[in-house]
């Protein structure tokens, strides 16, 4: 007799609330693997009888495609994908850390204060790093970036060296701070994070800075747009001040 009652309760419960776009969680999705292709097309270079890193170097020319269209969708996506709705300020930031640290703080929909600088802070590491490895060099000297022409050696080593550090000392430290923050909110707050960025849903709830999101009108044909800007921007660019794309 019980029986029905709770299935109907069960088909009652309220549906999730829509976060990210699907645009928005391709493009997670897609940098995590260009990230991870590029840092194992370098390593494991020899093993792959890739003397010249050609890999390596189609990888860190995807990866600034990536930041580059995430600026634009920062403009043109969805609502909670706009640097617009989620950049905090310095008041925001602190706020949010203090209840955070009492055992409360409040719940956001997209990304709450404290990952949104993470989020600035990966992009800005990332943009970073694929610039500089531009202009570097690899160990033997064997082949360089698309502009380590038109600079001397000497930067060409510096760049090099720098291209390396980011990696090691402040991209890795970044991602592994990333990874764990998301973890701990899954199982200690109960906010499925990483979850939400597969099927792009939370459950509902009361949230600080939106009740859901507001996706844009045919998201992948403006993604798409994007991505082609994004490639202009990004080769045409490389291009246009006199590097090449010859692989």
């Amino acid at each position: 007799m019980r029986s029905g009652p709770q299935r109907q309760g069960a088909s009652a419960r309220p549906a999730p609330t829509l976060v990210w776009d699907l645009p928005t969680r391709l493009f997670h999705w897609t940098l995590l693997a260009a990230v991870v292709s590029a840092w194992v097309s370098f390593e494991l270079a020899e093993a792959l009888g890739d003397a010249t890193l050609k890999w390596h170097r189609v990888n860190g020319l995807l990866v600034l495609i990536l930041v580059v269209w995430r600026l634009l969708w920062g403009i043109a996506g969805s609502s909670t994908s706009r640097f617009a709705s989620f950049v905090p300020g310095p008041r925001a930031v602190f706020g949010y850390l203090r209840g955070l640290i009492a055992g409360g703080g409040s719940r956001f929909l997209g990304h709450n204060p404290a990952g949104a600088l993470m989020v600035l802070a990966l992009l800005l590491v990332l943009g970073v790093q694929g610039a500089v490895g531009l202009i570097a060099t690899d160990d033997n000297d064997l082949v360089g970036g698309p502009l380590y022409r038109l600079v001397d050696a000497a930067s060409n080593a510096w760049a090099a060296g720098k291209h390396a550090f980011l990696f090691n000392y402040v991209l890795l430290p970044l991602i592994m701070l990333h990874v764990a923050a998301n973890i701990l909110y899954g199982v200690v707050k109960r906010e499925p994070l990483i979850q939400a960025m597969v099927t792009g849903r939370k459950p509902q709830g009361k949230y600080a800075d939106a009740p859901a999101a507001e996706i844009v009108a045919r998201p992948l044909l403006r993604a798409g747009v994007c991505l082609i800007i994004a490639v202009a921007l990004t080769l045409g660019g490389i291009l246009l001040i006199g590097g090449t794309l010859r692989l």
